[in-house]
């Protein structure tokens, strides 16, 4: 479990933050944050004031990562990527969530390596990791700035034009039905949003096609919304294409993995991030998934 609850003494009376700061090397920041989040227990009470002293015995739940083994599939002094199994989070949900890639990268590259962006889940592919604090924000611009390629690969349902290009708003509702709680929808007061879709292949007995996506925008959902929105979903997708009450269902992981086949008509959302493409310290990167994506959809069809 990567959060773990440890106990631990301080053999005289100081300031909490100035203890993990110098007994377990957190920075102040970091340090004051996690105390405003209750991970430190006098008494089994969460102490939330970061100037608060402690003297004696405390708790201390922190996170300490674990590893499954998977290796990066590129890296330099400065990042790492990791090629990302579907299925596999980015952070963890909850105290509870026994693994997430998070674990993998702090495991094998320290405390301040960092995640620089998000997929989905259910998405597999490529994802940007830097090493330390001054990558981290430098990739973080270079995403702000759009300075980054990505491309990914989906089969979708239906026979997909050569060429398409979306330019449709999104927009994260906010409503108090559960349906809601992760869905995006095109809607004029939404943010602009773009994406470039190629057909690849037509497998014409299934009636699915391979196409290949260029988002220009990173907004939420976005490949799979503007799919959706072209009437051409993604195979596999739970959210986008499916009843209100097997959405509900899938949030809340009530639904069977045979229901998800039946309903979806594969056992995972067939979305597949092929290809990332920037500029770093004036060199530029050209990195590309060595997974069979074609192979994988197909062997994940109902």
């Amino acid at each position: 479990m990567p959060f773990v609850k440890k106990k631990f003494i301080a053999t005289k009376k100081q300031r909490a933050f100035l203890y993990l700061v110098k007994e377990l090397g957190y920075t102040q920041r970091e340090a004051q944050r996690l105390i405003a989040k209750g991970r430190l227990l006098v008494n089994g009470e969460a102490l939330t004031k970061a100037g608060a002293d402690i003297e004696g015995e405390f708790e201390f739940i922190y996170f300490e990562p674990i590893t499954k083994g998977l290796k990066p599939l590129y890296e330099t002094e400065e990042f790492v990527v990791f090629d990302k199994p579907s299925g596999v989070l980015i952070h963890p949900q909850n105290r509870n969530t026994p693994y997430s890639l998070i674990d993998e990268l702090k495991y094998q590259y320290g405390r301040d390596a960092n995640i620089t962006h998000r997929i989905d889940q259910e998405t597999s592919g490529l994802v940007l990791c830097a090493k330390n604090k001054k990558s981290e924000r430098d990739i973080k611009m270079m995403f702000e700035e759009r300075n980054m390629k990505k491309t990914y690969l989906a089969l979708v349902r239906g026979e997909f034009p050569d060429e398409l290009i979306v330019e449709e708003p999104l927009l994260r509702a906010e409503d108090a039905s559960a349906i809601v709680r992760m869905v995006v929808k095109v809607h004029e007061n939404g943010k602009p949003s773009k994406t470039e879709f190629k057909c690849l292949k037509y497998f014409q007995d299934l009636d699915m096609s391979l196409v290949e996506c260029k988002p220009y925008t990173g907004r939420q959902h976005q490949i799979r919304v503007h799919l959706f929105h072209v009437k051409h979903p993604i195979v596999g997708d739970p959210i986008y294409g499916q009843d209100e009450n097997n959405i509900v269902r899938f949030l809340d992981k009530e639904l069977s993995a045979q229901e998800r086949l039946y309903n979806t008509g594969a056992s995972r959302l067939l979305l597949h991030a092929s290809a990332l493409e920037f500029t770093l310290y004036d060199k530029v990167y050209s990195i590309k998934s060595n997974v069979n994506s074609e192979a994988i959809f197909l062997s994940a069809l109902a």
